[in-house]
């Protein structure tokens, strides 16, 4: 299945305020905007949690309360589909993502696989935000691998810059993994720039045998990028959690928009999607 693409949906982000932004945050809307996805290519889900009371829905939770049955209903929803689940967390403490993976099972989970400067600046010159550090040990990384296991959970490594895509390398030298599939995240403005002349050099880089997507966050830029990964061999992801506007330079209004034109750009590049019993078979 050399020549199919994986399409992968991010449905939402972490701190995003649906008051200002298409992003679905209740179990119904996660449902039906992953559902849009599905229909329009997506196979694979990656999904954050929010908060579920009234007016909290900009901010995160690890409530498997919220978790399991809103996998269930984007499950229900997209028949055959694969969950991907977020666990990053600033701080050493990721209990909240341990307690989602157990109790909700994903086939896949991001593993951040390495530690941080989370940066961005004004044009002021202010800080865009207090800077802070993302913290990735490979203790903390190791324990997550673990938890992975006994769930029967795929490590997706997420790599923000060459070292990290290195290091990842290692800890299948060491036996703390043995796949490895690299999501290679362009675009945050402390780690590697979304620059579709950068990719080939970072592919030199991975571990023979490994399959790659992207992470692509950005407005019009990152659509170069996409059609590079998609030429390249690797396999794509977008959604509201990465962008909010399409290749013309309007604004998406949801997912199924954005997947649209992904799947576009992908076909034109000469790839094929898998349909979702494909996905599984590359991805599981």
């Amino acid at each position: 299945m050399s020549n199919k693409a994986v399409v992968t949906c991010s449905l939402t982000g972490v701190l995003t305020d649906p008051s200002q932004h298409p992003v679905p945050v209740t179990i119904s809307q996660m449902a039906a905007s992953a559902k849009e996805a599905y229909d329009a290519g997506a196979s694979c889900m990656h999904v954050h949690f929010r908060q579920q009371e009234e007016g909290m829905g900009h901010l995160p939770t690890w409530d498997p309360g919220v978790v399991v049955p809103m996998t269930e209903a984007i499950r229900e929803a997209c028949p055959g589909v694969i969950i991907n689940y977020t666990t990053g967390t600033v701080g050493r403490d990721q209990q909240g993502p341990i307690d989602c993976i157990l109790a909700g099972k994903p086939e896949i989970a991001a593993c951040n696989a390495g530690s941080l400067n989370y940066l961005k600046t004004r044009s002021n010159g202010s800080w865009a935000w207090p800077p802070m550090l993302f913290e990735n040990p490979v203790e903390k990384i190791q324990e997550l691998l673990e938890v992975m296991k006994e769930a029967g959970t795929r490590p997706e490594f997420e790599c923000f810059d060459i070292g990290i895509v290195r290091a990842v390398g290692m800890y299948q030298e060491v036996g703390m993994v043995e796949k490895l599939d690299y999501n290679l995240v362009m675009g945050v403005a402390s780690g590697m720039p979304c620059d579709a002349e950068l990719l080939p050099t970072v592919l030199k880089y991975l571990k023979p045998g490994s399959q790659w997507q992207t992470t692509l966050i950005g407005r019009q830029d990152i659509w170069p990028v996409h059609r590079k990964t998609a030429e390249l061999g690797g396999h794509l992801r977008t959604g509201v959690e990465d962008t909010f506007y399409l290749p013309d330079g309007e604004r998406t209004t949801g997912n199924g928009q954005l997947i649209e034109a992904l799947v576009k750009i992908a076909e034109e590049s000469g790839r094929s999607i898998a349909s979702p019993t494909e996905a599984r078979k590359i991805f599981l």
